[in-house]
């Protein structure tokens, strides 16, 4: 059975938005990905939007939404994105924080990297899923 995992960040509209975007691009295999936040946004950000569909053709839009962590399942493994405030708490048997750099309002360049590290820690999380090691 595949493990859930959770992506999360205060609005859910952003990075965890990204992550779960590039967990079904590069983890569907071993995980099914959720993002979640404590609040919600009326729509996800519209520069990460573009980015990501820019860079993977996943238009974010149209697959996803801003959800509270009560909207989402119960998970085995919790990714902390890397909140400036306190994070929220959500019972996994493993817990994560990725502690990336939130780039709303920043330059694409900005966002274009946070997703690149976004894309290499999900392989690195598919890889690990994968091997057993969490």
């Amino acid at each position: 059975m595949k493990k859930k995992v959770a992506f999360i960040c205060v609005h859910n509209s952003c990075r965890s938005q990204m992550a779960e975007a590039l967990g079904k691009l590069y983890g569907s295999e071993v995980f099914e990905s959720y993002s979640a936040g404590t609040e919600t946004k009326p729509q996800i950000n519209q520069d990460a939007v573009r980015i990501t569909k820019q860079l993977y053709n996943i238009d974010m839009n149209e697959t996803q939404k801003s959800k509270l962590l009560t909207d989402i399942p119960d998970v085995d493994i919790a990714i902390k994105m890397g909140c400036n405030v306190v994070c929220p708490v959500i019972s996994a048997s493993h817990v994560e924080d990725w502690g990336l750099e939130d780039p709303t309002g920043k330059s694409d360049e900005e966002f274009i990297k946070v997703a690149k590290v976004i894309e290499e820690k999900i392989k690195d999380l598919a890889k690990r899923i994968k091997n057993n090691e969490i």
